[in-house]
């Protein structure tokens, strides 16, 4: 566990606990660290740009039992305001034992601890997707989504990234998806019955790009911290394991990698789950 302070910033502090549910490329580890410091530098990017400025504190627990890591228990969490589950190479729909430990876990913490903000990138969107009821599956065509992609907001997504415009771009790396939002009924009590689980985008690909339940949950299957060089070498890693084998479509997202894309933006969305952003857009779309 590593954490990471942010007192030169005089402001209110948001303190998560990312919970690494794999290790970047042995490149990327050497020069920026584990997910957990780089989504710590990017959310500390994007706390900079909210209003008012935050604060962003992160702590990381790499929770692979079957690679050396560990569970936190349910104490581990108690000086935190949420959680961040990271991407992985596992199958979020997978009965590793260390998922279905991990699933008993974010369980425990959703019924017992309140005002606690649960937050997920491609394998934590699924995951959490998973908690609450929802399928999560290969895609039918059994095709990849890769690469820097345009992904359509529903009006929830406007409202949440406090855009009038019609799509926003992300990095995509997943063959697995959620195949219909949770509801209250898949929940298995976890959601009350009036629960607002609302879709903020979807693409070509994947209906579900990400879940928000009011000051609950904030989930997104596209990347929002990757670089040129990350997207590159984690599509490697796929290909070299043998889970992606489509090398033209491989080839084909490292040359979008350079793109500019807005994962800022969703990181600072993803902040006012925890703080409001009192820009003017709650008082028009009830933010």
């Amino acid at each position: 566990m590593s954490r990471h302070d942010t007192s030169e910033i005089d402001a209110p502090v948001v303190r998560v606990m990312v919970l690494e549910t794999d290790t970047p490329h042995p490149d990327t580890q050497a020069e920026k660290g584990s997910f957990g410091d780089i989504l710590h530098q990017h959310f500390t990017h994007a706390g900079c740009s909210h209003h008012p400025p935050l604060g962003v504190e992160t702590d990381q627990i790499f929770v692979v039992t079957e690679q050396g890591g560990r569970l936190p228990t349910f104490n581990d969490f108690a000086n935190y305001d949420g959680l961040l589950i990271t991407g992985s190479m596992y199958d979020a729909h997978g009965e590793n034992q260390w998922i279905l430990d991990l699933l008993e876990l974010l369980r425990e913490l959703w019924l017992k601890k309140e005002n606690f903000y649960f937050t997920g990138v491609c394998f934590g969107h699924q995951l959490l997707s998973r908690l609450l009821g929802a399928k999560v599956a290969p895609s039918p065509k059994g095709d990849w989504e890769l690469g820097h992609s345009a992904i359509t907001l529903t009006p929830t997504g406007q409202r949440l990234f406090r855009t009038k415009d019609d799509t926003i771009y992300l990095h995509q790396m997943h063959q697995d998806q959620v195949v219909a939002p949770p509801t209250p009924e898949t929940a298995g009590g976890l959601l009350a019955p009036d629960t607002n689980v609302e879709c903020w985008g979807r693409s070509e690909h994947t209906a579900v790009q990400g879940l928000f339940i009011k000051k609950r949950l904030f989930t997104t299957q596209a990347h929002l911290a990757f670089d040129q060089d990350m997207v590159k070498r984690q599509i490697q890693m796929r290909v070299e394991a043998g889970s992606l084998t489509d090398l033209e479509h491989a080839d084909e997202a490292k040359e979008t990698a350079h793109l500019e894309h807005d994962g800022i933006e969703v990181a600072k969305a993803i902040l006012r789950l925890f703080s409001y952003d009192d820009d003017g857009w709650g008082e028009v779309d009830g933010v």
